[in-house]
């Protein structure tokens, strides 16, 4: 049997689908004629591409087992860049790590069957294959890879230069879309040091609004089929102007809070807003924007006056907070709405949410097309128009915003290169995902100049407007959801029995947050006075089961969660201390000192 049939049957047995995705018909500009195969001086084959060679022309073997050795002291799984001959991929899985092959050509992973036999090596590995095509399969193979690699999530890239040279555009894409993966946990990280006070000082003073407001679970499947078009803030929005009446009169209409302005401006009530973020500035985008037909949908941490604007109906999404998660898990669940770290991505999954199956986007650049960030007239630009000096133009703020995120160019969804940067590249790639998991859905994009998305077609303007229109039906069918919502919501019993929880939730809130801070204070007192003198064995074997029980306490609360999310990140920059107790001491002397933290009193209060 020769190679080529072994390996054959054993990718059939091991990768379902993989080996007829791989004898696709698909383009791949690496003829025959391109290759020519070598036998080393140490007796292997090398594999030689329109005279460049990819391996050493010595000891292929060799040099695989090096790039290996290269990534041996880290963790993680391991994603091997330009497959050649197999070489490095076979040593990197002496380590024992999963490995996820990203290889452009599929004529080349073809001939490398060909000429070896990978048997032992595609049984007894996780593997995964990115081999061909546009590489869109890449974020789900990072996130398995990333599920079977426990102890790390951060991949280690061996990289063939030589095979990466063919086509650096196609493999620079992936690596944007890994590199925007693995800072996802940096992202959050960073977010919550940022903002975490700021939510829970904003879901503290909107607790009852979860008890007072219907979730968007009420709303699950509204659309029944209808179309639904969200809008987002790029400034490819701009275009969709000359259209907005006729995509009203046939969509159901989404605008996210950054948008809200442009729809107002332009005649246009949109039937849902989004807001998700719960800083004071981002609640003034939608200053000077009264919608009396549009209903509102955010989530309970947002700026507290944004719950008191005069929109139609009022929805709350399920809570991202373990504060907000408690009390509606007592009084009445939302419905949780996917958070990609953009209210784009709300946005979206809200439309998934209410059953769109055509779903077409205006807006969603994620990038900076004509060096443009926002739509024309955005908050975001009339705040720097208003505070644009002589020293300091708002031509500063545009130039700072483009430079401080790290860009970088990118392929557009016209097939040109575009400004984005990482943060924007982060969103695509949940878009991406999203899109991969939800393939019933058809997602049309109005304008091709951001960033590529896989998934996201270009929109038929023809078709569209051969949709029938439908708004008087869009307004029938929500007058009516909306009327059974308030009258179900608000039934007197209803109303009594979501008071009578809410009290409930937040008389155990308090009681158990009390119950952790004297905890938390008592560990304090201890570990101070522990580390005020020395201390004998049997001392120290006290004071330590007195920490235990402390910690016991905290862990075993029923809201240990709200306190964990409370804690601020402990930076300890003090010198190591050679004697362990010591050193025990003071590490919880900072947890102690974190969660004893006067925001959980002001909750208490």
């Amino acid at each position: 049997m020769s190679f080529l049939e072994k390996n054959k049957n054993i990718l059939q047995q091991q990768y379902p689908g993989f080996w007829e995705d791989l004898v696709s018909n698909d383009c791949d500009d690496i003829l025959p004629e391109d290759l020519k195969i070598e036998t080393t001086a140490s007796g292997e084959l090398a594999l030689c591409v329109r005279g460049i060679h990819v391996h050493s022309q010595r000891d292929p073997l060799r040099e695989g087992q090096r790039l290996a050795e290269s990534v041996s002291g880290e963790k993680g799984f391991i994603i091997i860049f330009g497959f050649g001959l197999g070489y490095a991929a076979q040593a990197a899985a002496a380590l024992g790590r999963p490995i996820i092959i990203v290889e452009k050509y599929k004529s080349l992973f073809l001939k490398a069957l060909e000429l070896q036999d990978f048997s032992d090596f595609f049984s007894q590995n996780k593997l995964i294959f990115i081999v061909g095509g546009l590489g869109d399969g890449i974020i789900n193979a990072l996130t398995i890879a990333g599920k079977l690699a426990s102890d790390e999530k951060k991949p280690s890239i061996i990289r063939n230069k030589a095979l990466i040279g063919f086509d650096e555009q196609w493999y620079r894409s992936i690596e944007d879309r890994i590199r925007a993966w693995a800072m996802k946990d940096d992202v959050n990280t960073a977010t919550h040091k940022r903002f975490g006070q700021r939510w829970m000082r904003n879901l503290s003073r909107n607790m009852s609004a979860i008890r007072d407001y219907p979730g968007v679970s009420r709303l699950s499947d509204l659309t029944s089929g209808m179309p639904v078009f969200v809008g987002a803030a790029g400034p490819s929005l701009d275009k969709i102007k000359p259209m907005l009446r006729d995509i009203y009169d046939r969509c159901i209409v989404i605008a996210v809070d950054t948008s809200l302005r442009f729809f107002v401006k332009n005649g246009i009530q949109p039937d849902f807003v989004l807001v998700v973020d719960p800083q004071f500035w981002n609640s003034r985008h939608l200053d000077r924007c009264l919608c009396e037909k549009t209903a509102l949908v955010a989530e309970s941490a947002v700026y507290p006056p944004v719950l008191n604007l005069p929109f139609k109906n009022k929805f709350l999404c399920g809570s991202l907070f373990p504060l907000g998660t408690f009390i509606e898990k007592q009084v009445d669940p939302k419905g949780l709405l996917g958070a990609g770290g953009s209210v784009a991505t709300t946005a979206w999954d809200f439309a998934r949410f209410l059953g769109g199956r055509e779903i077409w986007i205006a807006g969603l650049d994620l990038a900076f097309p004509d060096l443009k960030t926002h739509f024309h007239g955005a908050r975001f630009e009339e705040r720097s128009n208003s505070e644009s000096s002589r020293f300091s133009p708002c031509e500063k703020w545009i130039v700072r915003a483009l430079r401080d995120a790290r860009p970088f160019k990118a392929k557009s969804g016209n097939g040109g290169q575009v400004l984005t940067d990482q943060r924007l590249s982060l969103y695509a790639a949940w878009f991406e995902n999203q899109f991969r998991q939800n393939t019933q859905i058809q997602n049309y994009s109005f304008f091709q100049d951001g960033l590529a998305i896989a998934g996201l077609q270009a929109a038929d303007t023809e078709k569209f407007m051969n949709l029938p229109q439908r708004r008087d039906e869009i307004d029938r069918r929500l007058q009516q959801v909306f009327l059974k919502i308030e009258k179900e919501f608000n039934d007197p019993q209803e109303k009594q029995k979501r008071a009578e929880s809410f009290d409930n939730a937040v008389a155990v809130l308090k009681r158990g947050l009390n119950s952790i801070i004297a905890a938390s204070q008592e560990g304090v007192e201890i570990t101070r006075r522990a580390l005020r003198y020395p201390l004998t064995a049997v001392q120290q074997n006290k004071v330590l089961k007195e920490l235990d029980e402390i910690m016991r306490r905290v862990t075993d609360s029923e809201v240990k969660e709200i306190a964990g999310f409370l804690i601020p990140t402990i930076e300890d920059d003090s010198p190591v201390d050679d004697d362990p107790f010591r050193a025990y001491l003071k590490s919880s002397l900072k947890l102690f000192s974190g969660i004893a933290d006067v925001s959980i009193k002001s909750i208490c209060s």
